[in-house]
């Protein structure tokens, strides 16, 4: 295979990343061609290359796009759809509002999502109403992580996974506020996990 050239490689990774960011979906090949000045096959064989070497992939949105051929920066778009309810259990709305560009370097290569916290039973774990929770979907929860999962009414909530009750033949999700809440927990016979929360985005100002 023809050795690639490193410029028209950081031109091309260069204005998809700009044209994502932007418009929040990769731009077609033409696009890519017409806005670079560089020959459509040619943008073609660069795209088909840099995907095979998984430096991007426009099926799930993740562009890797160095300003340099030293420095790169990489993007996972994930959807924010809505708030999840900290304290009483209440099913996110299901309607995106809006894609948020998440930098790889910081958040890793996930198949992430994003809700909007309520209520006060997480404050114990930095988790306050408002803040920006990042779940990784299609993961495995282990004990002590911070869940969306299925409450005793079948509605998504935000909890500690506690573990598994042999003695009560049940699953623990522990709400974190001791002031408020001391040691209560929700006992599910099953656990349905929904994702495990891994980030938490926030504001320092109050407002």
């Amino acid at each position: 295979m023809r050795a690639k050239d490193q410029s028209v490689m950081d031109t091309i990774l260069k204005y998809v990343n700009e044209y994502y960011r932007k418009n929040l979906t990769p731009p077609t090949i033409k696009q890519i061609s017409e806005a670079t000045g560089i020959a459509n096959t040619t943008t073609y064989r660069y795209v088909v290359d840099m995907k095979e070497r998984g430096i991007f992939d426009y099926s799930r949105g993740i562009l890797s796009a160095p300003e340099t051929a030293k420095t790169k920066t990489s993007y996972i778009s994930a959807p924010l759809v809505g708030s999840i309810q900290c304290g009483c259990p209440e099913q996110e709305e299901e309607m995106v509002e809006e894609y948020v560009s998440l930098p790889v370097s910081l958040f890793g290569k996930g198949d992430y999502y994003i809700l909007r916290a309520k209520g006060d039973s997480m404050v114990d774990a930095g988790i306050e109403e408002g803040d920006l929770i990042v779940i990784e979907r299609n993961c495995s929860a282990c004990v002590g992580d911070i869940v969306v999962a299925l409450d005793d009414s079948g509605e998504n909530t935000l909890k500690r996974y506690g573990g598994y009750d042999s003695e009560e033949g049940c699953y623990l999700l522990q709400y974190e506020n001791e002031a408020v809440y001391p040691g209560k927990v929700i006992k599910v016979p099953a656990f349905q996990v929904q994702g495990v929360a891994c980030h938490v985005i926030k504001s320092l100002r109050k407002r």
